[in-house]
């Protein structure tokens, strides 16, 4: 028969590792010395903590174990995108990608295996949803891949809805950024989400990295037709929230925009961003579609993608064009999905 399993030390927040001293009567000042060991040194074995007593180390290991699991597969584009396939422990699968960029490294981080968004030119959200990430599971994919000490910026654009998981999101958030964790500035950090306004003011009161807003149109009802959640969520709404906030410090905002030919790239479209946009101090980020197997949807021609965006510059909207990486391994902008590999 096999042992109780045991819960995951990464993944834990300082105050969660308090708790874990006091329940196990060891010095609180300990707490600290593991956070170290995990988010500083990444020790791959309590043993390895070799500034706590040994009689400590044998307390944490009845009932924990580190829970970092190595990627199963690496893809590698020929632009030199990787992406990182990881098993989940209910045994779903998640994708990472990493992108290097000449001194940027930046890694497009997983929370949730699937989504449950259903937008509709996303091979993500085809798969459904098959639960959110633990925080250890979000933490995982950073320090577990190859080119984790040459990271410089992390996205949280991977699979998933980041405020659809936003307890264990911001708990990774707060890892990733406190002075006893891996203590990276929040300013190299960024969270996309599709707008779930219910946890928005939550997320950015309890942190402070950079907000990417997926947009895609600026009209309620063609907005609906292929993102969902702007019937429970009109992007009027999640506008008017950040309107409340102050973005004209080190904390920028973002909107992502998937230009599709002949459904959101018009005269009209932009007009209407104007309009939806205006009192936002923001940056627009367009994205040509990457086709997935039986879209109705096609991007423009790069000609029609310049036009667009010196548009909506000239008209006050600070507005570039991102460069597709590793669409030949489907690591680009909506092509994460594991729904074969689940098969």
């Amino acid at each position: 028969m096999s042992g109780k399993a045991k819960n995951s030390l990464y993944g834990l927040t300082l105050e969660q590792l308090q708790a874990i001293c006091e329940q196990h009567s060891l010095p609180r000042f300990a707490a600290k010395q593991i956070a170290r060991w995990l988010y500083v040194r990444r020790v791959q074995d309590i043993d390895q903590m070799t500034d706590l007593s040994k009689a400590a180390r044998a307390v944490l290991k009845e009932s924990y174990d580190m829970g970092l699991s190595a990627p199963l597969k690496e893809s590698v584009s020929s632009d030199g995108t990787k992406k990182y396939l990881f098993r989940t422990s209910q045994g779903e699968y998640i994708e990472s990608a990493y992108i290097p960029d000449g001194d940027r490294a930046t890694l497009c981080v997983s929370s949730q295996a699937g989504c449950r968004m259903g937008c509709r030119f996303c091979a993500t959200a085809r798969q459904g949803l098959q639960h959110s990430l633990s925080t250890a599971e979000i933490i995982n994919q950073i320090v577990s891949i190859p080119e984790s000490e040459r990271l410089t910026n992390l996205v949280f654009m991977g699979m998933g809805e980041p405020l659809d998981n936003i307890d264990n999101v911001l708990a990774a958030l707060q890892i990733i950024t406190s002075s006893w964790g891996m203590a990276w500035s929040p300013t190299r950090v960024t969270l996309s989400t599709a707008g779930v306004a219910r946890e928005l003011d939550r997320f950015l009161t309890e942190s402070k990295v950079h907000l990417a807003v997926s947009l895609h149109n600026p009209f309620h009802e063609e907005r609906k037709e292929i993102m969902p959640i702007e019937n429970a969520y009109p992007i009027r709404e999640v506008c008017d929230i950040l309107r409340r906030y102050d973005f004209t410090g080190q904390r920028r905002v973002s909107f992502e925009y998937i230009v599709m030919e002949g459904l959101n790239d018009s005269p009209a479209h932009i007009k209407e961003l104007c309009r939806l946009l205006d009192g936002i101090k923001c940056r627009m980020n367009l994205i040509r579609f990457h086709r997935i197997p039986d879209s109705p949807y096609y991007s423009p021609s790069q000609e029609k993608m310049i036009a667009f965006r010196d548009t909506l510059t000239a008209k006050g909207i600070q507005t570039t064009i991102r460069a597709s990486r590793g669409e030949d391994i489907k690591a680009a902008c909506g092509l994460l999905s594991t729904a074969e590999k689940r098969k």
